[in-house]
């Protein structure tokens, strides 16, 4: 019997890890058969999820290097720990005058191309081979090194303060995390992610990503890819 092999295009939703999509995935096949993702979403982020079945797992590298989009809002002049909603907003000392979109224009520029990207504290990263966040967690001082990353595309899509609104094209290793972070300290000294959806990794889009409730209504294989 010829194991059953394929990517899914998941549209996952928000308040769930990608850990526990694999784990709805899996429980709807054989529990023998092979599951992982290419590429981990945050809890709150929606969008693109590539869940690998049985032998497509050996394609998890090759798809995590392919290139990705999102679309993002900022949240400006505020940040908190984990530079997303899932922790307590602080607010943050501010100029006396808001940024304009001519000036938000050009402090985007400034992310366009190979940029250097501190990862988040609270990031998967292992330091001593523990993630940082544990350590983060614990109050434990720690240091991560920059990056060298890659965005491709930068496009204002709405801007009404405090909010930005942005499409973003970008390379592997990527922290959209991070870009609010750094984007919202040049523009109003902090900054951190509201909302993330991913509509793109390669060639596989939001568009056409499948529900959970799809797959658990109908079943694994009529929306499985095969490469």
């Amino acid at each position: 019997m010829t194991p059953i092999c394929g990517i899914l295009n998941i549209d996952k939703p928000p308040d769930i890890t990608s850990a526990k999509v694999v784990g709805r995935v899996k429980h709807l096949l054989d529990r023998r058969t092979k599951v992982g993702h290419a590429g981990t979403l945050d809890p709150f982020a929606t969008g693109v999820l590539l869940v690998l079945v049985g032998p497509a797992t050996k394609w998890c590298e090759q798809l995590m290097s392919q290139p990705k989009q999102y679309i993002a809002t900022i949240k400006l002049g505020a940040t908190t720990a984990t530079l997303d909603p899932e922790s307590p907003e602080q607010p943050v000392d501010m100029l006396d005058w808001l940024p304009d979109v001519p000036r938000v224009r050009e402090i985007l520029e400034k992310f366009v191309g190979e940029i250097q990207q501190v990862p988040p504290l609270y990031s998967a990263l292992k330091i001593g081979g523990r993630p940082a966040y544990q350590l983060a967690r614990r109050g434990e001082l720690i240091e991560l090194q920059p990056r060298t990353v890659r965005i491709d595309h930068l496009e204002l899509l709405g801007y009404e303060w405090p909010h930005l609104k942005l499409r973003i094209d970008c390379g592997r290793g990527t922290y959209i995390r991070s870009l609010a972070r750094d984007i919202g300290q040049l523009l109003a000294g902090g900054g951190y992610l509201t909302s993330l959806r991913r509509t793109r990794i390669g060639n596989f889009d939001a568009d056409s990503a499948v529900s959970l409730e799809n797959l658990a209504s109908h079943g694994v294989e009529p929306y499985l890819t095969q490469i």
